[in-house]
């Protein structure tokens, strides 16, 4: 049988007051794991659009230093 408010409440205060006649510390309660204020899905899409940006940037930038680094090169060589 599952225990009403008012008898968790009294079972609180028996155990408070027992663990004061053994000297031992006020009883707690655990504390709740705070929760992330952001889900995990949009965590993801976030990351998604910040990285997938920067990669698609990249590779737009990467053939044209490249194209820079050989023209450099082949002047140097010459």
């Amino acid at each position: 049988m599952a225990q009403t408010p008012q008898q968790r409440r009294a079972n609180e205060r028996f155990a408070k007051s027992e663990s004061a006649k053994r000297g031992k510390g006020p009883i707690t309660k655990p504390k709740a794991i705070a929760k992330a204020p952001i889900s995990a899905g949009w965590l993801v899409i976030l990351a998604f659009v910040v990285c997938g940006g920067l990669l698609l940037e990249l590779v737009r930038i990467v053939p044209e230093i490249w194209s820079t680094v050989a023209s450099v090169l082949s002047r140097l060589t010459r």
